[in-house]
């Protein structure tokens, strides 16, 4: 048997009485700190990475970006096809597409999940200011999914810059090297934001994603089936600025000659986001939790 441990002894509460009252007043010995944004971020950043879906997500986007990154890459290397001074980069495209919908769907997890788990109502508890929550998982987010696009597109690119070297393939120049990993990387990680946002408004996971999953494809869809002379217009635009058509403008591949270039779908992905988070911003105030 055992033999019993002796009560630990534990520090006595400082009561003290207060100047000209006869009743004792208590003092806990925690330190009171005013808490900031650097507080909540800390707060996100272990909420983000304790998170199994997190890991879940994130892993089929880097499975995707690479899987299919090298696949892809095998298939041309070991084919014919001259690719006649095109950039190696560009075959980077098919899997960050298809790995954008994990982005989006984690962006909808990290607000809309709090909401249908009733973890909200602990989170504003511990922290009253609501604009604050909102900001916080924001910048933890988007550092998050910047950081793991980044990493993916760089080692995709080095992968086919390697692989297709005896296919005719260009040298990237140092500017088709920031927009296929920099850029496109940013440009994923606010379509991400655009997806937290939008899990704010709407507050419900499942609508959320379907919202966004269909701003992602719709219109590109929509766009394959207008065959109408009158329509011409409506189906040039929608191919112009359908994400995969912006997405693909990183790697000098658009659908078409005319409508945004350059770094143009990073500026309006940055106003479009920017619109919903005031919409998110101005409904979480004006709602109950």
């Amino acid at each position: 048997m055992s033999t019993p441990q002796p009560p630990t002894q534990q520090a006595a509460p400082d009561w003290q009485a207060a100047p000209g009252s006869p009743y004792p007043t208590y003092t806990s010995p925690i330190p009171v700190v005013r808490t900031s944004i650097v507080h909540a971020i800390a707060s996100e950043w272990t909420k983000i990475k304790s998170v199994r879906s997190t890991m879940w997500t994130l892993g089929v986007f880097v499975l995707l970006v690479l899987g299919i990154g090298l696949l892809t890459g095998a298939i041309v290397a070991n084919s014919s096809s001259d690719l006649a001074g095109e950039s190696a980069l560009s075959m980077g495209f098919f899997g960050l597409l298809l790995g954008s919908m994990c982005v989006i769907t984690l962006g909808v997890l990290t607000t809309a999940s709090e909401y249908g788990t009733g973890m909200i109502r602990t989170t504003m508890t511990a922290c009253p200011s609501r604009g604050r929550v909102l900001a916080a998982k924001a910048i933890v987010f988007f550092l998050v999914a910047f950081v793991v696009t980044l990493v993916s597109a760089t080692l995709i690119g080095l992968a086919h810059v390697s692989m297709l070297e005896g296919n005719g393939a260009a040298d990237p120049t140092g500017s088709e090297w920031l927009k296929g990993t920099v850029g496109v990387s940013l440009y994923i990680a606010l379509l991400g934001l655009l997806s937290l946002a939008m899990g704010s408004i709407i507050r419900h996971s499942a609508g959320a994603i379907t919202i966004m999953i269909g701003v992602l494809l719709a219109p590109l869809v929509i766009a394959l089936f207008m065959f109408s002379k009158s329509l011409e217009d409506v189906q040039q635009a929608l191919f112009e600025y359908s994400i995969p058509n912006q997405m693909s403008i990183f790697y000098a591949n658009s659908l078409s000659e005319s409508g945004p270039s350059g770094w143009d779908p990073l500026w309006i992905a940055l106003g479009v986001t920017a619109v919903a988070f005031a919409g998110a911003f101005a409904l979480l105030e004006k709602r109950d939790v």
